[in-house]
């Protein structure tokens, strides 16, 4: 997932998200919601904040990156102990800072050039098929003026699972609050905003794609690392600008 470019302001469906998801996150935390008792169906959420199931699914995705719900299948979406969920790996990640953002992609660089390098060897057709979707999605979403955060992660996700290395996605999994980041970081003291990927975000990602498809290994994992590298260095850049002078 690279770096981002700025828009001002929030999009309707990102706010959407945001209320909903900051109400049950608050209902959890003061006790509304107890460890172990169901929250609201998709279809009440849905009813009572008069979105689509695609704004509640997100909602109920952000608290589940966040370690505040889990879904049981077939019977709904369960509150988990929030003292317990701060005590999970990677619960304090910052994602305002701009050390927390390199701290973070320092390490997805350890694991997803590796990645990238095993699903060019290991996936199978059908893996193939959904990393392809994946792209696209992304590329949809782009050309859209959509946000990316949540089709960019798909396609890292996509790329773990064709490790055939279950440890890759549920590694993923632990780290996506801090891989989806809500806003993008500036040096300085200006407000962050909403992101907007760079322009090179699709064409890094088809790189990747491509060394997939042909099973090339070395192309794939240098193919990740100059997606991963290039947002790493940006970020230290601006980690650098916003050091105060003689500093």
């Amino acid at each position: 997932m690279g770096d981002t470019q700025q828009t001002t302001g929030d999009s309707p469906a990102r706010t959407r998200v945001s209320i909903i998801s900051d109400g049950l996150r608050r209902d959890i935390e003061r006790g509304r919601f107890r460890p172990g008792d169901r929250l609201p169906s998709e279809a009440e959420l849905t009813r009572l904040h008069s979105v689509s199931r695609t704004v509640v699914r997100e909602a109920i995705a952000v608290l589940r990156s966040d370690g505040l719900v889990e879904a049981r299948k077939g019977a709904g979406v369960f509150a988990i102990d929030p003292v317990r969920a701060r005590q999970r790996p990677f619960s304090d990640l910052d994602m305002d800072r701009l050390s927390g953002v390199i701290e973070l992609f320092e390490l997805r660089s350890a694991f997803e050039i590796r990645g990238a390098g095993l699903a060019a060897i290991r996936r199978s057709g059908a893996q193939i098929d959904a990393i392809v979707r994946a792209h696209e999605a992304v590329s949809a979403s782009f050309e859209a003026g959509r946000s990316t955060r949540e089709a960019d992660f798909e396609f890292h996700f996509a790329i773990a699972q064709a490790t055939q290395n279950k440890r890759f996605p549920e590694f993923l999994s632990l780290i996506r609050s801090g891989i989806v980041p809500r806003v993008e970081l500036e040096a300085g003291d200006a407000p962050p905003r909403e992101y907007r990927p760079n322009p090179e975000l699709v064409q890094e990602h088809g790189r990747i794609v491509d060394a997939i498809i042909d099973g090339d290994r070395d192309g794939a994992e240098a193919a990740m690392e100059a997606h991963l590298e290039g947002s790493l260095q940006r970020y230290r850049d601006l980690l650098k600008a916003a050091r105060p002078e003689g500093g």
